[in-house]
């Protein structure tokens, strides 16, 4: 029997999925993502690709689906051209709405997986990087390219997500933000363990006007990072105004985005909060961070 979606989903957007096609074995395609959200009656999706740029393809989706808040953006890693300016430039001519710092292609990335193997990245062929991407000169001061990247975000009042950087990297990365007049700021899966953001950081960042993914992977058994109880612990502490629920899934071996979407937010429900908190985090956050 078919497990019907939590209604709480209803006009929920999903800001952090993964689907195929991909380099990385994908648990579903995007249309049949997009089935499972309307079969959720959510509002929407944001597409993420560490390896591509995901603009075209929402574009060609909302065309067939015009009801749907269908969005792409790029991740500034070395397979879209790193930290360069007329590559992010192009992608929000064409409609980005989030623009990545470096996952994959991170140096703080690179060095956590150099530690830990996990089935995530599989692939027939060994993927090529010369060199772990960061956001400053050895001085610690930032790249010039990336304060055009920040330019163009802040003209075209889109998010500003923080990828895989280290955390120190982050915390400089979001005061040179704010100073380029970047309205959205989103800090991503704070308790994941590839760029874990320390909770007093996390308390920070909300007092600059930040918003702060709780991710449903740092619960999986993939990582076992945060227990869902201790995460909705920390919302409660947080705020639900300043935090967002994704799920970042779409990994194969993993259960469809939708689905772990639902499970989330029954887990959080089960951990003691409330419809509203979760429906500002699934609803109402997502769609402001869009402009919507």
């Amino acid at each position: 029997m078919n497990i019907p979606f939590h209604p709480l989903l209803e006009g929920a957007i999903e800001l952090h999925v993964h689907s195929a096609p991909s380099l990385f074995p994908r648990k579903q395609t995007d249309w049949e993502l997009i089935e499972d959200i309307k079969e959720a009656k959510m509002s929407g999706v944001v597409l993420k690709a560490h390896e591509a740029q995901t603009v075209d393809r929402a574009a060609l989706i909302r065309e067939k689906e015009p009801q749907l808040r269908v969005y792409g953006g790029i991740v500034c890693n070395h397979f879209t051209g790193g930290l360069s300016p007329a590559t992010v430039d192009t992608a929000i001519r064409l409609g980005a709405k989030i623009i990545w710092m470096p996952t994959f292609s991170a140096e703080e990335h690179q060095r956590y997986f150099g530690k830990k193997k996990t089935k995530f990245f599989n692939s027939k062929k060994s993927l090529k990087h010369s060199y772990g991407l960061e956001i400053w000169d050895e001085n610690r001061s930032i790249l010039p390219e990336v304060h055009e990247i920040l330019d163009l975000i802040a003209e075209a009042n889109i998010i500003l997500a923080t990828g895989h950087l280290a955390a120190e990297e982050v915390d400089v990365l979001v005061d040179a933000a704010i100073e380029h007049k970047v309205e959205k700021i989103l800090i991503q899966h704070t308790d994941l363990g590839i760029a874990r953001i320390p909770h007093e950081l996390e308390k920070k960042f909300v007092k600059k006007g930040c918003i702060l993914e709780k991710c449903y992977l740092a619960c999986s058994d993939d990582f076992n990072d945060i227990r869902t109880e201790e995460m909705a612990e920390t919302i409660k502490i947080l705020g639900a105004d300043s935090c967002v629920m994704v799920t970042d899934y779409g990994q194969s071996h993993n259960i469809p985005p939708v689905r772990a979407l639902s499970r989330f937010v029954d887990d959080m429900l089960q951990a003691g909060l409330s419809d509203k908190e979760i429906t500002k985090m699934i609803v109402s956050n997502p769609k402001q961070l869009l402009g919507l």
